[in-house]
């Protein structure tokens, strides 16, 4: 019989998913020798080698990798258990492991925050921001209970629930205020400024603008919404951004900001988690929670144009 322990198979999962001894103790919350101590008796008691180690990185073998996919079997098994014990009870309470895209987690995550821990105090969350397609992954592996993203996500093992739309809007330096809203097809001749590759906001503002098919003329990239709006204050381009990030991403940038002619770019926001998952009933009440916070976080809809925002960090909305 091998002698494997619940606790060797979470340490093995958290070196498979890190990569590195040092991350993936911190992430278990224990010493790096205390963790290689574990994984070589769990080696010993499967009878292989289940990583090649050096300096820099883990790499998994070939018996490692082949492992792993039934240990995380199990331990997603193990974690429903928890799951089905939660769902018998009449509150919300105990671990909630929820995901958010990078586009909505600064904005709608404190009001998020706020309202459970108000409604339902015995919960305790736990937040992981990342990009769509990691967040779809650990959710459909267990290792997240639900995540906040842009719909649709077409996984045929999720369930997917609508929370609410908002509109993109566009950035503009102040001095650009009086000027006419470019169109969809004018933002094609302008420096227009984007996240990275990998956001699925990126790829909804190309699709605004109909540039999948044909290159822009110029596209500059970065890495957050914050950073583009200070790029378009610098006067270096324009930008989209969506509605809730308006107040929080504008306020100390000299830009003006205006919605485009109907019918305006949008994205649907929503929840996902596993269509097995024991917590689904608990995971629509926290969805209707989720739509109640995203409501106090649109920004006000104001039409024509204001005199430019002079460079002091006032900003106007058109």
């Amino acid at each position: 019989m091998i002698n494997v322990t619940l606790r060797q198979l979470r340490y093995f999962d958290a070196l498979a998913h890190h990569r590195h001894f040092g991350r993936a103790a911190d992430a278990c919350a224990v010493s790096q020798p205390a963790l290689s101590m574990q994984i070589r008796e769990m080696e010993q008691a499967v009878g292989g080698v289940l990583i090649e180690r050096n300096a820099r990185q883990v790499t998994l073998t070939t018996f490692g990798e082949d492992l792993l996919r039934r240990v995380r079997d199990i331990l997603r098994s193990v974690d429903e258990l928890g799951d089905f014990a939660r769902a018998s009870r009449d509150k919300l309470a105990g671990r909630l492991r929820v995901g958010m895209i990078p586009t909505i987690a600064p904005y709608l995550l404190p009001k998020v925050i706020e309202n459970l821990a108000r409604l339902h105090p015995e919960l305790d969350i736990h937040v992981r921001e990342t990009l769509t397609p990691k967040l779809i992954k650990e959710v459909a592996e267990g290792r997240l209970d639900t995540a906040i993203v842009a719909l649709p996500v077409s996984e045929p093992s999720l369930t997917e629930v609508a929370l609410f739309s908002e509109n993109f809007l566009l950035v503009r330096p102040g001095e650009d205020a009086k000027t006419p809203v470019p169109s969809a097809e004018m933002l094609r001749e302008m420096r227009l400024l984007l996240l990275e590759e990998g956001h699925c906001f990126r790829d909804q503002a190309l699709s605004f603008c109909n540039m999948q098919s044909s290159p822009p003329r110029e596209v500059l990239d970065a890495s957050s919404l914050s950073t583009l709006v200070q790029m378009v204050g610098a006067g270096i381009g324009v930008t989209l951004i969506p509605e809730m990030a308006v107040t929080v991403e504008t306020r100390s940038a000299p830009v003006t900001v205006s919605r485009f002619k109907h019918p305006q770019p949008s994205r649907t926001i929503g929840m996902v988690w596993r269509k097995t998952s024991p917590l689904a009933a608990q995971l629509q009440q926290i969805s209707e929670v989720v739509s109640l916070a995203a409501r106090a976080l649109r920004a006000p809809k104001q039409d024509g144009a204001k005199e430019p925002a002079k460079r002091t960090g006032r900003r106007k909305v058109a």
